[in-house]
């Protein structure tokens, strides 16, 4: 899957792509937490890489909030 660099795509696209690519991040849990809240707006989103891109995102969230 492509996501798009920054100045293409929707304001998620470019999120997810810039989130996908973390692999430690030290952050107080309630703020991981309100991000998954925000982000799970988008999980109906109607573009198919903008629904999987934030699935995959905020998986990974409450993957490392409940750890």
């Amino acid at each position: 899957m492509a996501f798009p660099s920054q100045g293409n795509g929707s304001a998620g696209q470019r999120a997810a792509a810039q989130m996908l690519g973390l692999r430690d991040v030290v952050l107080p849990a309630a703020v991981v937490t309100a991000a998954v809240e925000l982000l799970a707006e988008r999980l109906d989103d109607p573009d198919p890489v903008t629904r999987e891109a934030t699935a995959v995102v905020v998986a990974r969230l409450r993957a490392a909030v409940s750890a």
